[in-house]
């Protein structure tokens, strides 16, 4: 297993290497389309809808783009973040932890800005703990034991740094 807080949004020219070592250590053919996307998702400094990745890769053929990035996204090495604008967006945000066996749960909060609609992870390698296991503990405090989280959807909404200007 492996965290990809030390290599997540790298220059453009070690981020196609880095996408085949990630592919292959969770066990997934390095195609092209997945290579490329992956590198995609690694190079950018926020979470990026289907449409913004086919802009990046315009030779892609679009229904390729969807299948490359659900098999990113199976894998655990990227994650689906579900907008109220019913656009999905994949990052590769700091908490994806992989592994042949199970990917791990994408466990972190979001930023949306609302008058870009950008939406950045929010993943804090220094917290002592993932916010997962906060909400966890919060859920158990508030409702009792035997309640168990399976996905956590939680978007901090306002204007970005480049917007608040």
């Amino acid at each position: 297993m492996k965290s990809q807080s030390a290599i997540a949004k790298l220059p453009a020219s070690q981020s196609r290497h880095q996408a085949s070592v990630m592919l292959s250590e969770a066990g997934i053919r390095a195609t092209d389309a997945r290579l490329s996307v992956l590198s995609e998702l690694l190079f950018s400094q926020r979470a990026l809808s289907h449409l913004e990745v086919h802009d990046a890769l315009p030779d892609m053929d679009r229904v390729t783009l969807y299948r490359a990035l659900d098999c990113l996204t199976d894998a655990g090495l990227a994650h689906k973040i579900s907008g109220d604008d019913r656009v999905f967006r994949y990052s590769t945000g700091s908490d994806a932890v992989t592994s042949k066996e199970k990917a791990v749960q994408h466990q972190h909060g979001h930023f949306k800005c609302t008058r870009c609609a950008r939406v950045f992870c929010l993943d804090d390698a220094q917290q002592p703990a993932t916010l997962g296991e906060q909400l966890q503990a919060t859920l158990q405090a508030t409702l009792g034991r035997g309640f168990q989280s399976h996905d956590i959807e939680l978007t901090i909404k306002g204007w970005c740094a480049d917007c608040s200007k």
